[in-house]
């Protein structure tokens, strides 16, 4: 890792010489140094030319006016060097000549050593546009081809790339070369700080060259004592303790010691728990013990809620007892500041002589459902499932376990991961690497200790099972939350996303998008492409579906005549012959599933949208009461008769989803007409490893659809 010292410039010579070592195309030049001399090599090079004013000192040189373009003769040349002479002074070593390339399109390629993840390679539109648009790309070093194709396929201005106002396309191999020299200079240079090739200019013909370039150094080595990685086994050992003792446990309703004493009991967890209190005495109906060391028996998990200043003393009592993990859930490190910081530090470092794993500090604790394990702030027990949750705030973790519980949606494990002081995220990405029950990992992150070795982990861990990720701090205001919040400074927005696109981690925008792609993740077959079939049950609910899907890059194929003469004889006349399907107006309730059957064996699909199937009885039961009202003809016994039907039709509807994706292995992304408290986005089915998914509105379904598609491009890379 590196920090800035003194910054210099190599010259231009120097600078060229590097760039074409790493295959870098260059135009032609001629460096002279006096003023004298420059017309004689100008007419020596032909017209029209480009001089620019070189000196180590001298950056930025258009902003400085030291570059002159499309000169047609020697007094032009002359005049150009006489102004740059004035305005470089004593900084000037001498004046560059290049032919006056001819081209509309600019672009603008780059490298710079990010403090957090080390070299990166940036692409983008380039000229005066850059700042303003700022629409660029990056990728870490060192960059595959693929890598590089992807950067290109990035940028808004796909235009520019392309036949473009009479000039050829451009030849993508050119970019693509001088992408991957960027990525091997920053492998091999470390010293080089910043190369700002702007621009790159493409000729009519579709060739590019490095018109000018910045090449600076300037940083030296810095020796950065990155937290060492906790063992993966020692993160699976953590989730399951057969003993757990509270810490500062009280008898007082609404305090952090009753409140972590009573959810781990009333949990169910199933091994002693031990309430530690100076006092002694009763707490949640558990005897109290004054110290660690008067509990009798092994403890492998200490829940600590005492005052910041009071933990490190808690270490060697811990050290002789043998107590291995603490969950630090107290407050007041450093999220504080300096002196939290420092505390926090000197915390860290008796920890590790006492052979103490610290999970935190100021965190809202961990949950294993698998075990009924729930040692957290709130009393908020998910049922098992495949899906492992880490946050950052712990506030955002709770809540995400309401909404799991709430919808559910099946948790692997939880842990609010605090201030990260000893245990990072990295650390919780390699232990549910190797956890067999683990099948998607979901993250909330407002920074990363070490952003290479995440980097590293997230790919590949996510080779093996999707990584969805929120993160935090993605304005500046949010950015000033989170270094407050978790006393960590975030990277970038768009480099820790381009980070997370390499290394195929999948980007949420909201909290709910971790849920949703949760539930498709855990649930459903990954699609092999991006081609959708749509199901209604009303046409404007296809149409805004068909757009959604336009939106998020999906496509929404014409139907085969195979198909539409299979849905003719199914459908009647009037049906809309078209992807979306339309079944409005069609009672017999066996239809959408045998047309939910046919577009699940079509080859011309790879995943189906189904809009409306569920969520009908609500409306039938809505319908009922009304009838009740209206027409004393009708009792209530018919209305609950009916009522059952539907919901047994909807189990049945279930089942039979879940066998078409067991059978064809495509997904099929429901959406509920209606919503009602028996509502669930999961409906699981007995010896099934699948369940059916059902959104409460389409651009959810849509999203995860497009989200588990370019997963599964990202793997497609590798297998």
């Amino acid at each position: 890792m590196t920090h800035p010292t003194e910054k210099t410039a190599l010259n231009d010579s120097e600078a060229k010489r590097l760039l074409e070592k790493f295959g870098i195309a260059l135009p032609p030049e001629r460096f002279v140094s006096s003023i004298a001399d420059v017309a004689a090599a100008a007419d020596s090079m032909g017209y029209p030319l480009v001089l620019k004013g070189i000196g180590a000192r001298l950056m930025h040189k258009t902003e400085r006016g030291l570059v002159h373009l499309n000169l047609a003769n020697s007094s032009a040349v002359e005049n150009a060097a006489q102004s740059v002479k004035a305005e470089a002074g004593d900084d000037l070593d001498g004046f560059l000549l290049q032919p006056h390339l001819i081209g509309r399109r600019e672009f603008v390629a780059g490298l710079f050593q990010d403090p957090q993840f080390g070299p990166v390679v940036m692409f983008g539109i380039g000229g005066v546009f850059t700042e303003a648009f700022s629409d660029v790309a990056f990728r870490l070093a060192p960059l595959s081809e693929t890598d590089a194709r992807e950067m290109l396929g990035e940028i808004q201005g796909q235009a520019l790339l392309g036949d473009f106002r009479g000039e050829k396309a451009i030849r993508r191999d050119d970019l693509i070369q001088i992408l991957l020299g960027l990525s091997r200079i920053g492998e091999t240079h470390p010293e080089i700080t910043e190369i700002d090739i702007n621009p790159l200019l493409a000729n009519p013909e579709g060739r590019v060259a490095a018109v000018d370039t910045l090449v600076v150094t300037g940083f030296e080595v810095e020796k950065i004592d990155f937290l060492p990685p906790i063992a993966p086994d020692a993160i699976g050992a953590l989730f399951y303790p057969k003993s757990v003792a509270i810490v500062g446990a009280s008898s007082q309703i609404g305090k952090w010691g009753h409140t972590l004493t009573a959810n781990t009991i009333s949990g169910g967890f199933k091994g002693p728990i031990y309430p530690v209190n100076p006092k002694g005495g009763t707490i949640a109906g558990k005897e109290a013990f004054r110290s660690v060391s008067e509990i009798p028996e092994k403890i492998d998990l200490a829940a600590v809620t005492i005052p910041a200043q009071h933990v490190l003393k808690l270490l060697p009592e811990f050290s002789k007892k043998g107590i291995r993990n603490m969950l630090l859930i107290t407050s007041g490190f450093g999220e504080t500041g300096a002196d939290g910081k420092n505390l926090e530090q000197e915390l860290v470092k008796a920890a590790r002589k006492a052979g103490v794993l610290v999970l935190g500090p100021n965190t809202m604790g961990i949950a294993n459902p698998h075990n009924n394990l729930y040692c957290t702030g709130s009393p908020i027990m998910p049922r098992p499932g495949s899906t492992a949750l880490v946050a950052q705030s712990g506030n955002m973790g709770i809540q995400l376990l309401a909404f799991a519980e709430q919808q559910g949606i099946g948790i692997r494990a939880f842990c609010g991961s605090g201030n990260e002081a000893m245990m990072t995220i990295e650390d919780y990405l390699d232990g549910f690497e190797v956890d067999s029950v683990t099948r998607t990992v979901i993250l909330y992150v407002e920074s990363v200790k070490n952003g290479r070795r995440f980097f590293e982990s997230a790919r590949r861990v996510g080779r093996k099972k999707p990584i969805v990720l929120l993160k935090g701090g993605r304005s500046d205001a949010g950015n000033r939350a989170a270094a407050s919040h978790t006393g960590a400074m975030t990277s970038d927005i768009k480099i820790f996303e381009a980070v997370c696109r390499q290394a195929g981690v999948v980007l949420a925008k909201e909290p709910m998008d971790l849920l949703d792609l949760a539930a498709a993740f855990s649930s459903l077959p990954l699609p092999e492409g991006r081609r959708a079939a749509i199901v209604t049950l009303g046409g404007g609910w296809g149409v805004v579906t068909a757009d959604l899907c336009a939106e998020y890059g999906l496509e929404v194929p014409e139907l085969s005549s195979q198909l539409l003469d299979k849905m003719d004889q199914l459908l009647p006349a009037y049906w809309s012959r078209s992807n979306p399907i339309d079944l409005v107006g069609i009672r017999d309730p066996a239809v959408p599933l045998t047309t939910l059957e046919e577009l699940m064996k079509w080859d011309g699909c790879d995943a189906v949208i189904n809009l409306g199937i569920m969520g009908r009885r609500i409306m039938i039961k809505r319908f009922g009461l009304s009838v009740l009202k209206a027409d004393p003809q009708y009792d209530q016994e018919f209305v609950d008769q009916m009522n059952q039907g539907f919901l047994d039709f909807e189990k049945q509807s279930i089942e039979h989803i879940v066998k078409l994706i067991e059978t064809d292995q495509k997904p099929l992304f429901g959406v509920r007409l209606l919503r009602d408290a028996k509502n669930q986005p999961l409906y699981r089915v007995t010896g099934s490893e699948y369940k059916g998914v059902f959104y409460p509105t389409p651009e959810r379904a849509v999203k995860s659809y497009a989200k588990m598609v370019d997963y599964n491009r990202f793997l497609n890379k590798f297998f």
